[in-house]
């Protein structure tokens, strides 16, 4: 999961993520929305590969790429135990200023 949130840390790789949600695209043009050289870009899909979010298909001397979102459901388990954590944090929270809330709403 660590490789996961390292992949998902870089805005492109996330555009790059986002982008093959709609299907397959070649390395070139996962690069093309952005300011940067086919290698960068190869070095962005190389980083996807190592979190499994994202398989290469080889085809001549063209590189495909497919989303594979196994590993984004995995992180997305992970992150929902803590938004249940802060969900009950914030309705203790809540439930502690309601008196006071309630109290300066009568004041006014």
């Amino acid at each position: 999961m660590t490789d996961v949130f390292h992949a998902l840390a870089h805005d492109a790789r996330r555009a790059m993520l986002r982008r093959l949600a709609s299907g397959e695209l070649s390395v070139g043009q996962l690069a093309e929305p952005f300011a940067m050289s086919l290698e960068s870009a190869s070095k962005h899909v190389r980083v996807l590969e190592r979190a499994r979010l994202v398989r290469r298909r080889v085809d001549g001397r063209r590189h495909f790429c497919r989303l594979s979102p196994a590993p984004l459901a995995a992180a997305y388990g992970w992150l929902r135990f803590y938004e249940r954590f802060w969900n009950a944090r914030l309705d203790s929270l809540e439930a502690l200023l309601a008196p006071a809330n309630k109290k300066r709403r009568k004041t006014r």
